[in-house]
């Protein structure tokens, strides 16, 4: 079974109505943090830019949360704008609801595969990571990655999951020599 794997080259765009300009991409710029202390309660803040005025909003994190709430290795990476910590709370589905915004993945992921995959017997079985949730229709993947028609791959792929429909799960697929595979 052939690796694929879908990684991230820098964090995605936000799609979120800027209040100044109306612009609808935003960006974390340099991912920082806000927190602000009331008493013994916090709000955490994520600080994004709007890339057309570069006006500063705030992503709500967490809202007026007891201080003793808090991991402290979490309260510490708020503080220090620990960049790992931004990616995982910009990728927490939750956050986005909450704070009504998607996330634009265009540019912002690469596949790598491996480059001697023609060697194989045919048919050949792929497996696909996401090391990120990087929501991509299977067809387009696929063929992106083996450059071929999405016709094509429609024609010599077969797959247990949909192939038009955007996952951002693993999943395997098995390319067929030449005919047809179905889905």
């Amino acid at each position: 079974m052939l690796p694929w794997v879908v990684r991230r080259t820098r964090l995605p765009l936000l799609s979120l109505r800027c209040v100044d300009c109306r612009s609808e991409s935003a960006t974390t710029g340099e991912g920082r943090f806000r927190v602000n202390a009331n008493g013994k309660l916090l709000d955490v803040w994520l600080l994004v830019h709007c890339v057309s005025c570069d006006r500063t909003s705030k992503l709500t994190v967490h809202e007026r949360a007891p201080v003793r709430s808090f991991d402290p290795t979490e309260l510490d990476g708020y503080h220090a704008n620990d960049p790992k910590l931004v990616a995982s709370r910009l990728l927490d589905p939750l956050l986005a609801r909450r704070n009504r915004f998607i996330l634009d993945w265009k540019d912002a992921w690469r596949l790598d595969t491996p480059s001697a995959w023609l060697d194989e017997a045919w048919p050949v079985q792929v497996e696909v990571v996401f090391e990120d949730p990087v929501p991509l229709r299977p067809d387009r993947l696929i063929a992106q990655g083996l450059g071929l028609s999405r016709n094509e791959v429609l024609r010599r792929i077969k797959c247990d999951i949909p192939l038009r429909r955007p996952t951002s799960a693993g999943f395997t697929f098995t390319v067929m020599a030449g005919g047809s595979a179905g889905t």
